[in-house]
């Protein structure tokens, strides 16, 4: 007995914990500092904490009223039907919704290089075949909706990544609505907004009133600071909303997580304060790292550094953990998470050091 063959499927490479690298050193997990994963540095809000913990005492109902509450205030918030808001475990999961949605065994999909692993894995597990477009060093990592459109091919699903990981770079709305009104009308433009709070730049939702072929992807693992509860949600255009019903798992989104995503959606000050400092750090490792770098609308940096994976572990023995672009295709260059001030400052000071020796 053997699973069916997955030779195909690549793995998705994760950022490195703080204990993880801790227990491989020798080091004390509390001297470290990592800007590996595009993590909020301050944490969930306090009020999603507080939501957190007297959610556990209902741990044991399913979260149909949370689920509920969490999707209406979500409509509220972008002005959308609430049948449109498709709640998920993570990001992730509402890409396998929308996998689920669209997809017949051998439908391709166009993914970003680099990019994502996960939207290609999403892909391949429910039989469908992937294709890329290229965001090119060499032309700066444009992302402009030629970038996307030399490449298309009538594949089923498009996916934008606006900003962009692992290069901070962003689509402007024209562009998106570009690529929608010069594709297919039978493809789906989806447009990745995980790190969309910290781009000064307007969401692509306006596109998905007007569209039956746009869609958004939002998640709060970032400016919320809950990757650890896994939420996110999708917002789809309303003549297909009720697709959800038909591809969610049951109760998708735990009880514990509505709950944080409702106090979380309270709470603008932890917001305003994550979405600020965010700011401060592009700025600050611009300025002060001794590397080119990439103007970035994310909550990271993308740094040209010589050998990735060296400087990465000459870092980590330095205490500072920022992630090696190899996986993504770019052994020369680490991301930086935008950290606090402090870790910020700290994450430069080391890696101008391991720069300079």
């Amino acid at each position: 007995m053997e699973p069916r063959d997955l030779s195909g499927h690549t793995v998705y490479q994760a950022g490195r914990g703080v204990e993880e690298v801790a227990r491989e050193l020798g080091l004390d997990p509390d001297d470290l500092v990592k800007l590996a994963s595009n993590e909020n540095p301050f944490g969930p809000s306090p009020d999603a904490v507080a939501a957190i913990r007297d959610a556990a005492g209902s741990a044991s109902s399913y979260p149909k009223a949370s689920h509920a509450d969490l999707v209406e205030k979500l409509a509220d918030r972008w002005d959308v039907a609430p049948e449109q808001v498709w709640l998920a475990n993570g990001g992730d999961g509402v890409l396998d919704y929308l996998s689920r949605a669209m997809l017949a065994p051998g439908d391709q999909v166009l993914v970003p290089d680099p990019g994502f692993a996960y939207y290609g894995m999403s892909a391949r597990y429910h039989h469908g075949e992937v294709r890329e477009y290229g965001v090119s060093k060499a032309d700066d990592f444009a992302l402009t909706a030629e970038t996307v459109l030399d490449d298309y091919d009538g594949e089923r699903v498009v996916y934008l990544t606006s900003p962009h990981n692992p290069t901070g770079k962003r689509f402007d709305l024209d562009a998106i609505e570009s690529i929608a009104a010069e594709t297919d009308p039978d493809t789906l433009v989806v447009v990745d907004e995980a790190y969309g709070e910290f781009a000064d730049a307007p969401s692509a939702v306006e596109l998905v009133d007007e569209r039956e072929d746009v869609a958004l992807v939002r998640t709060f693992s970032k400016v919320y600071g809950l990757a650890g509860v896994r939420l996110g949600y999708g917002i789809v255009p309303e003549a297909w909303a009720d697709a959800y019903a038909r591809v969610n798992t049951p109760f998708a989104a735990s009880e514990i997580a509505c709950r944080a995503g409702l106090a979380a959606l309270d709470d603008d000050e932890h917001a305003r304060k994550t979405v600020e400092t965010a700011a401060w750090a592009r700025e600050y490792v611009r300025e002060n790292l001794d590397a080119p770098t990439w103007e970035s609308h994310g909550n990271f940096v993308l740094a040209e550094v010589g050998d990735a994976s060296a400087v990465a572990d000459e870092l980590q023995r330095r205490g500072v953990i920022v992630r090696d672009c190899t996986s993504f295709g770019l052994p020369d260059c680490v991301r930086i998470t935008c950290g606090t001030e402090a870790e910020t400052e700290r994450a430069v000071a080391a890696l101008n050091e391991v720069l300079a020796s």
